[in-house]
């Protein structure tokens, strides 16, 4: 029989709200409050991150306050830059790209919630979210579960990305849409 950690990962319907899900955000938390509040000004600040992601390049930087349930779960590339107030819901696995830029108050969700309030009150569930390489996230804008956003792609500032965009694409607006692809040059 499978946890409730092992069903979330395989992204099955699973409880959030027991003791094994609710000891390991709190875990987490704790973890948060060293990034968040107290090492921000010292040498153990990067050891932190590190610590709250290990599956990420050891140089990967958060602005802090950033916000996550597991920490585990972000898989990001090298020269990743995450800016302050960015919510991350990483139940599911959220992989981002080498030389990719968050702007500030950028939200990813994984988690899902079923719409029949009887369900809703059981169970969740968790899509994964994978931003490409060199991407360019606006502030403010929001990933919703299961989205994909190509290589060299940019979200403009408040965006509510819905659905996939492909690699070298602008896409702006609530919900986003392509509003131009972009040529880049690559050196």
């Amino acid at each position: 029989m499978k946890t409730e950690k092992e069903k979330m990962l395989a992204g099955e319907p699973y409880t959030a709200h027991g003791e094994e899900m609710i000891g390991l955000r709190t875990k987490v938390k704790k973890i948060l409050h060293r990034l968040n509040v107290t090492e921000y000004y010292t040498d153990k600040f990067q050891d932190t991150i590190n610590e709250l992601c290990p599956n990420s390049a050891k140089n990967l930087h958060l602005e802090p306050p950033f916000y996550c349930d597991y920490g585990e779960h972000i898989y990001a590339e090298e020269n990743v830059f995450i800016n302050f107030g960015a919510v991350f819901l990483d139940g599911g696995t959220i992989r981002i790209g080498a030389n990719t830029l968050l702007a500030p108050g950028v939200h990813i969700y994984t988690a899902r919630h079923p719409l029949d309030i009887a369900d809703r009150r059981e169970w969740e569930d968790c899509k994964p979210v994978v931003i490409g390489k060199d991407c360019w996230i606006g502030g403010h804008s929001t990933i919703l579960p299961g989205v994909t956003i190509g290589d060299r792609s940019v979200i403009g500032a408040g965006s509510v990305v819905t659905k996939d965009v492909p690699a070298d694409s602008l896409a702006v607006g609530n919900p986003a849409r392509i509003v131009k692809k972009l040529n880049i040059k690559t050196k």
